[in-house]
């Protein structure tokens, strides 16, 4: 098996287990670490790839076959449907959410989990300083 294969194996199981905690999960406020980590992570293994390959190499990949067009508009999509939900709540915190937005535009997920760490931790602190922690959602059946 190859590295790269061995990789996408990898991001295939990391995936399965985030889903999995997302839906099992009852918290209100994701943890602004775990997004800081995973964005600061995505960004060295971005960079290693651009060291590797180029930047040219994402246009490459994206441009050569209907399947590489349909991996970036699902990429864009994605993204965009994030930023949807995540903006409002950014805003309500007083985040410059233009300036946000530019940089989820240029990095995808690097930026949109940068944002979304410092979101939760905005949040986070907000809740604190009411005096109150975010406490779990209340279970819905069905839901």
């Amino acid at each position: 098996m190859s590295p790269t294969e061995i990789l996408t194996i990898a991001g295939l199981i990391a995936g399965i287990g985030a889903f999995a905690s997302i839906l099992i999960s009852k918290r209100i406020t994701g943890s602004a670490l775990l997004a800081a980590m995973l964005s600061a992570g995505f960004a060295a293994f971005t960079a290693v790839q651009i060291w590797q390959d180029g930047i040219v190499m994402f246009w490459t990949n994206h441009s050569v076959n209907l399947t590489g067009v349909q991996v970036w508009w699902d990429l864009i999509i994605t993204v965009m449907v994030a930023l949807f939900f995540v903006a409002p709540r950014a805003r309500k915190q007083g985040m410059n959410v233009p300036l946000w937005g530019l940089f989820v535009a240029c990095t995808a997920s690097i930026g949109l989990l940068a944002m979304i760490a410092r979101l939760f931790w905005l949040e986070n602190a907000a809740a604190a300083s009411a005096g109150a922690v975010p406490a779990p959602a209340a279970s819905k059946s069905g839901a």
